[in-house]
């Protein structure tokens, strides 16, 4: 019995392909915009973005060829998630993207301590104070990863701004 009150999983693997190819483009076209090929003195800062990227857009094609082809295969009874499942992975996803909002406005370290420390009490069940201590941990060592050792400034916000970096 085919059920239309659920996601079919060929339309999800039709959408990650078609996402995935759209990132493979991006990624082929700003490789071409900074140089893929191999100069004098070796490769060029897009040149293996570039292959990677081609890669990637291989197989998102692949995967899009399969699909379609296995469609008039399929009754389309293969169900990408039901309804509480599709909630499970809301509870997830949602989460998510406000930690990329936050990175914004607060800053990555700042956003990453609170994302961990809070993911920690909430599915981890672990203490507040155990959770703030990995989550600052984590942070002080990002920080001192991108921002001293490699020297790459990652986006900050105000903490960050008021102690000087």
């Amino acid at each position: 019995m085919k059920t239309n009150s659920h996601l079919q999983m060929r339309w999800m693997e039709l959408l990650v392909a078609a996402c995935f190819m759209g990132v493979s483009l991006l990624v082929i076209t700003d490789s071409i915009r900074v140089g893929k090929a191999w100069g004098s003195d070796g490769p060029e800062p897009g040149y293996f973005p570039f292959y990677i990227g081609c890669l990637l857009f291989g197989g998102a094609a692949w995967v899009i060829l399969q699909t379609l082809r296995g469609w008039k295969q399929d009754d389309g009874e293969g169900s990408f998630a039901q309804n509480h499942e599709f909630r499970l992975m809301l509870l997830m996803l949602i989460p998510s993207a406000v930690f990329t909002v936050s990175i914004y406005v607060v800053g990555i370290y700042l956003a990453s301590l609170i994302f961990i420390a809070a993911f920690m009490v909430w599915q981890g069940k672990y203490s507040y104070l155990k959770s703030i201590a990995v989550g600052t941990g984590i942070s002080a060592a990002l920080f001192a990863l991108f921002e001293i050792w490699f020297t790459l400034p990652l986006p900050k916000g105000w903490i960050e701004i008021w102690l000087g970096f």
